[in-house]
């Protein structure tokens, strides 16, 4: 493919079409990550019983915390490659791009240490019952020791990003999907290896994304190129990347945080409810991926035309992604919502596990294009050089506000529509947060400049 078709001009021309072609291949590739676990979940609820299906689906907010970070700490990446490239400080993005792999080598192995020393004790804490301790253990465990491919295909995807290219990593992620489903139905039907088994197909396609993302690094023609003949660590970029990262990491981690709370209010109805609230909670993070994919196009795009001082064009970035963003997370959540039973079907064939499913996704996923306005105006917020921010300001409209009404509206009232409720209660109070502080912020730093 020519290189000039795979990036985006993101400081000429029309603005509407190109960060739809830019949000959507990225939608996309999140999309079919994501289906990595939907996979498990579907192959165990249809094959391995209801037990297996809870077992999975005990692990998705604790495998939520890692994935989260890792896909929040990548904008660090995209922030600092493409501000760079929107100076014109080529020389310097190559210096950036070998931080990069190399910060996402060691953050990788260091998150699979953490991640198997808190293993048991995390499943106790969420109050995971006895009967699928267990299983979701040997899951969790096999799932996290695929960390460093995780990290290193989200940071070599966010390498590619700030050029513009969302295609390519797209093209990696349906190769790996299809992969991960063949092992999943070979491993647990074939081999009879049931919870273990799909978490080893995760892992092996995992690997191959991997593999495939520094490939097309290596391969690459353009300035972002990964060279390791003169591979160099900088230190200086490693930081700058931290710095902008671990903030964006942390905000999208307090997010499975605070569902980690709410697992333990689900865990309190039984297995069904544990296995019902995990397919549900597939279809929400469809939705979200497009929220996240407006977000992420919104950091791109005003990083660059910030870069080059495009004031005025960082400020129609920001009014496109809001509503671009929420008109495509909506539509797909109603696709969800109207034929919401035959979606869940796909998970399960217990009908009560697919009646509780269908509660949540009433009260919760057909109010996803909410969580756009939060999203892109931290993402907006968070490329002008405000990096603590939105985390904090996150950690309060989320942890805060879901842990408050755990402990006294769900509390008094324990019913599951009534924990539900939580989501869009506290998407609403961060998104008037995170715009009112978009707007604030914005100000002061037009003031700086001037």
């Amino acid at each position: 493919m020519d290189k000039n078709k795979r990036q985006i001009d993101m400081l000429h021309g029309p603005l509407a079409s190109k960060l739809i072609f830019f949000a959507l291949p990225l939608a996309l590739s999140s999309i079919l990550q994501q289906l990595f676990n939907s996979a498990d979940v579907a192959v165990v609820g249809r094959y391995a019983g209801s037990d297996a299906l809870a077992a999975v689906g005990a692990n998705v907010a604790n495998v939520g915390i890692f994935v989260n970070f890792l896909v929040g700490a990548s904008i660090g990446p995209n922030v600092i490659i493409a501000m760079l490239i929107g100076q014109g400080y080529k020389d310097e993005v190559k210096k950036a791009v070998d931080a990069v792999i190399g910060l996402a080598a060691i953050s990788g192995i260091v998150l699979m240490l953490i991640g198997h020393i808190i293993t048991h004790p995390l499943l106790v804490a969420t109050h995971t019952p006895d009967e699928v301790i267990n299983a979701a253990e040997i899951y969790f465990r096999i799932y996290i020791s695929g960390l460093p491919f995780i990290v290193i295909y989200n940071f070599g995807s966010a390498i590619l990003r700030s050029i513009g290219d969302t295609k390519r990593p797209l093209y990696i992620m349906i190769v790996s999907g299809i992969l991960n489903v063949i092992l999943n139905l070979f491993f647990v039907i074939a081999c009879n290896m049931s919870v273990s088994g799909v978490a080893l197909a995760t892992l092996i396609s995992n690997a191959f994304s991997a593999v495939m993302i520094i490939i097309l690094l290596v391969k690459e023609d353009s300035m972002i190129k990964l060279d390791f003949k003169t591979f160099k660590f900088d230190s200086h970029y490693a930081i700058k990347v931290i710095k902008v990262g671990v903030p964006a990491g942390l905000q999208s981690m307090v997010f499975s945080l605070s569902n980690i709370f709410i697992q333990s209010g689900i865990n309190s109805f039984g297995a069904n409810t544990i296995a019902a609230s995990s397919v549900a909670l597939n279809f929400e993070y469809f939705t979200y991926d497009i929220s996240s994919a407006f977000a992420q196009a919104a950091v791109t795009f005003t990083s660059q035309n910030f870069g080059a001082m495009n004031i005025k064009r960082c400020r129609r970035i920001y009014y496109l992604t809001m509503l671009e963003g929420m008109l495509f997370t909506a539509a797909l959540s109603a696709v969800f919502t109207i034929w919401a039973r035959p979606f869940a079907a796909l998970y399960t064939k217990e009908g009560a596990v697919i009646d509780i499913a269908l509660i949540r996704m009433y009260h919760v996923m057909m109010l996803e294009a909410l969580t756009v306005t939060y999203e892109v105006s931290a993402a907006s917020i968070r490329s002008i050089g405000y990096q603590l921010t939105p985390a904090m300001l996150t950690v309060l409209g989320t942890v805060g506000l879901r842990i408050l009404w755990l402990y006294t509206v769900f509390k008094k009232h324990h019913t599951f529509e009534m924990l539900m409720n939580v989501y869009p209660v506290s998407w609403i109070f961060t998104g008037i947060v995170l715009i009112s502080a978009y707007f604030i912020l914005w100000k002061r730093k037009i003031k700086e400049l001037s």
